[in-house]
């Protein structure tokens, strides 16, 4: 008979219910660290509360019977060697830092689970045929300096300290004298970039309330969202609001407002999963009696279709100059930000839907529409991610929340996973 993490209901019962204990006290745990003195969590790349975090997680792991290692930008590691040497590992994990004032289960979560999976199958079943790893990567929000994902994408080769030579935080400091003030930098440790990787899974809450809306208990990630970002200079003429009439004015905003209403109709007119925003607004002269001569906005649009996110981004494009013109406005449009979507391995895929099937767990296919850590591992591995609901789609916030069950229905399905792979050798 084939072993499995669980062998029947009332083993998984009893299984979810340790989970359910478990990973609300580690959670609970990391909270305690970086709390911000006005709600949540601010725990920011480099800062004391960072590098306080990252050292007690590594004398967890190391409680855990886990071997511990930095790298040299700060991503720690916990290992749990396997019986093939030769074997690449398979890693799981996410990011330890925070947005300003952040909540306590984005990142942290993909910590906790990890650690539990790895804790409960090394007590259970002993040394697996491959490596087991939980990874606490350094970053991935880009809250405090204008870079995100510095720690998976410097262990995929996709970061680099040529990258942040000249960065700095909104206090003038340099990331690299942060990053050498916490003891890491070049030269430090072992070299971030790895070759040896086998699979990542990165389990996360959704950040979405589609799981929650739909009573669905896994959310198995099909596809990473790419994104475009384009910026828009509308200008039109400054007057006065009293005497100009309304046939004689250039209202920049009057034009911008029907480019924004003309966004939303199209990408509803479109569907899912495509979604645009604008986000930003800057309106001058901003005052009340005065009639805007410019604003600059910008629109912020995803879909894991490239094609069909560029051909939406080319409607905007000509659009916006159609409603420009007719309205006698100049419009400067620019993409300053490109992301291409990034789909999950789908053996991968197969086996979450699997395990979820084999557990009586329900899941879908969804699109991650936010951007993950795991998006940059999937340039050097097999890469999957397992969302779990998230109460109102409510994140990076104070409020942020999950139950606890279903907390611990995404560590059971990550364990049976990580089984499958190290344990039984599961080929991908």
């Amino acid at each position: 008979m084939e072993r499995s993490v669980c062998l029947s209901p009332q083993e998984k019962e009893q299984l979810l219910s340790y989970f359910e204990t478990q990973v609300m006290q580690v959670l609970n745990w990391l909270a305690a660290f970086s709390p911000d003195e006005e709600g949540g969590i601010t725990r920011l790349l480099y800062t004391d509360g960072w590098l306080e975090t990252q050292l007690a997680l590594a004398e967890k792991m190391a409680g855990f019977g886990l071997k511990t290692e930095f790298d040299n930008v700060g991503n720690l590691f916990g290992k749990l060697q396997g019986e093939d040497l030769d074997a690449p590992s398979i890693i799981t994990g996410s990011h330890i830092d925070t947005v300003v004032q952040g909540g306590m289960y984005d990142g942290a979560y993909g910590i906790a689970a990890g650690l539990l999976a790895l804790d409960y199958l090394q007590r259970q079943f002993g040394k697996p045929k491959r490596t087991l790893e939980i990874v606490s990567l350094c970053e991935e929000e880009g809250s405090r300096f204008p870079m995100a994902y510095w720690g998976s994408g410097s262990i995929a080769g996709k970061r680099n300290f040529e990258q942040i030579v000249h960065l700095q935080d909104s206090y003038e400091v340099f990331f690299a004298d942060a990053m050498q003030r916490c003891g890491f930098g070049e030269g430090t440790g072992r070299d971030s970039r790895r070759s040896d990787i086998g699979a990542f899974i990165e389990v996360h809450i959704e950040q979405g309330a589609v799981l929650e809306k739909e009573g669905i208990a896994i959310g198995v990630v099909d596809t990473i969202a790419g994104q475009r970002r384009l910026k828009f200079e509308v200008i039109g003429e400054a007057n006065h609001a009293g005497t100009t009439p309304m046939h004689m004015r250039r209202d920049a905003l009057e034009g911008v407002s029907v480019m924004i209403q003309a966004l939303r109709q199209e990408a509803v007119r479109v569907g899912a999963p495509l979604v645009a925003t604008v986000g930003r607004l800057q309106v001058q002269p901003n005052v009340p009696n005065v009639v805007p001569g410019k604003v600059i906005f910008t629109v912020d649009a995803r879909h894991d279709d490239e094609q069909a996110l560029d051909s939406f981004c080319q409607w905007v494009m000509k659009e916006f100059t159609s409603l420009a013109d007719q309205r006698q406005l100049v419009i400067q449009g620019t993409e300053w930000f490109r992301e291409e979507p990034v789909p999950m391995n789908d053996k991968l895929k197969k086996q979450m839907d699997d395990v979820c099937g084999k557990l009586a767990i329900s899941s879908k296919r969804m699109v991650s529409g936010a951007g993950h850590d795991a998006q940059m591992f999937e340039h050097i591995c097999p890469t999957a991610m397992l969302f779990v609901p998230s109460r109102r789609g409510i994140s990076h916030s104070p409020e942020e929340y999950t139950e606890p069950r279903e907390l611990a229905v995404g560590v059971l399905v990550l364990t049976e996973l990580l089984y499958r792979l190290g344990y039984e050798g599961e080929e991908l």
